[in-house]
């Protein structure tokens, strides 16, 4: 069994590494306190391939396996957990739209989607449904024209920010066969947005509710085929489940690469703070965690790859064990600094406060408890 990166996925991870380092962290405080991220950014992502990170090379894609697309985001997250978390969405509706989309639909829209000239979001949760997503009930009704959606998503990273939207909605029954999905994007008539939402962290992304007042768009907007929207969006929550992950696992690295180097000039007591052993103890305890969470991470990514049978089971236990364990060592960091880990100039804060909705998004981790457990019994027979 071979745990080494291979060269080019180490070329990957340090190419990503770079970019954040040069062109991410030195402005993060800077879109944290403005709450957004300027759209500049993305076609220089897009110029290295970030933009379709798993879409098919076929389709103009990176065509890169989900364990190399982890490592973009570790990567990235060492410089802004909240731009490596947006980046993953945009990569999420990407793929949807290659993987369902119609011919007509993937040479109109994916260009400018992989070139990042047109940015995507990702719109599922409701206000009333939250872990219970099938019972949406934002509805979209067959017009003269195509479709008119009525209804309202709640929480939507790039929310009146984004150029485009892929939208479930509800076109039959109740439950999950009834939902489609669908392409709207911005400008469409009858699109509009709440107001920007006032966040505990992930604050440099721009976070809205998205509203639809007999929003029309074209017949073409409908992604793949009607009644198969649920089917389309929880394809692709495996694979998020892993990008965030490992946007938890880059900034809580971040956090204890900058809290190592904080110990060796920090003095107390007459010697610097990593000679004290009880403290030594603690930067070896954030060592094993978060070695482990990186193989067990890999691991689950790798299964994906590799169609697994138990693949779910293994993403959904790496998303709750790694988000967890990242918010446990961000929080271990800014202990370690004392007071000066509350003060923002540190930068401990800011990983501390953006990695705590890792537990929430993509599924609760009490979701992804559930899923375990019920595979558990299912294998128990």
């Amino acid at each position: 069994m071979d745990f080494a990166l291979s060269e080019e996925q180490t070329a990957i991870f340090d190419m990503a590494c770079d970019f954040g380092a040069d062109h991410v962290a030195p402005h993060a405080r800077k879109w944290e306190a403005e709450g957004t991220i300027p759209k500049t950014l993305w076609p220089e992502l897009g110029a290295l391939g970030f933009g379709g990170l798993y879409v098919r090379e076929s389709s103009g894609g990176a065509g890169l396996s989900r364990l190399d697309a982890t490592l973009v985001f570790e990567a990235l997250s060492t410089a802004c957990p909240a731009v490596a978390a947006f980046l993953s969405i945009h990569n999420m509706c990407a793929k949807m739209i290659d993987a369902f989309g119609s011919d007509e639909m993937r040479a109109r829209v994916l260009p400018e989607a992989l070139s990042m000239q047109t940015v995507l979001s990702y719109c599922l949760t409701e206000p009333g449904s939250g872990s219970d997503a099938a019972a949406l009930k934002t509805r979209a009704v067959r017009s003269t024209d195509g479709w008119a959606l009525t209804g309202t998503k709640a929480f939507i990273s790039g929310g009146g920010y984004s150029d485009a939207y892929v939208v479930m909605a509800r076109t039959g029954e109740a439950g999950p066969k009834g939902i489609s999905a669908f392409l709207v994007e911005d400008g469409r008539p009858g699109l509009s947005f709440g107001g920007l939402e006032d966040k505990m962290g992930w604050r440099a992304q721009p976070t809205r509710q998205v509203q639809f007042d007999n929003c029309t768009i074209p017949a073409a907007n409908l992604l793949g085929e009607e009644g198969k929207g649920f089917r389309y969006a929880m394809a692709g929550l495996d694979g998020g489940r892993l990008n965030i992950a490992a946007c938890s696992l880059g900034a809580a690295q971040a956090a204890l690469d900058a809290t190592l180097a904080y110990m060796g000039d920090r003095q107390a007591f007459g010697q610097s703070l990593d000679r004290f052993q009880a403290l030594q103890f603690r930067l070896a305890d954030m060592e094993i965690e978060l070695q482990a969470a990186r193989t067990f991470l890999r691991q689950a990514a790798w299964k994906l790859d590799q169609g697994a049978p138990d693949a779910t089971k293994f993403c959904a236990m790496a998303k709750a064990f790694v988000t967890e364990t990242g918010s446990k060592v961000a929080d271990a960091c800014l202990q370690l600094h004392g007071g000066y880990g509350y003060l923002a100039d540190y930068g401990i804060e800011k990983i501390v406060r953006d990695l705590r909705v890792h537990q929430i998004l993509e599924g609760t981790n009490e979701i992804m408890r559930l899923i375990v457990a019920r595979q558990l019994l299912e294998a128990r027979g």
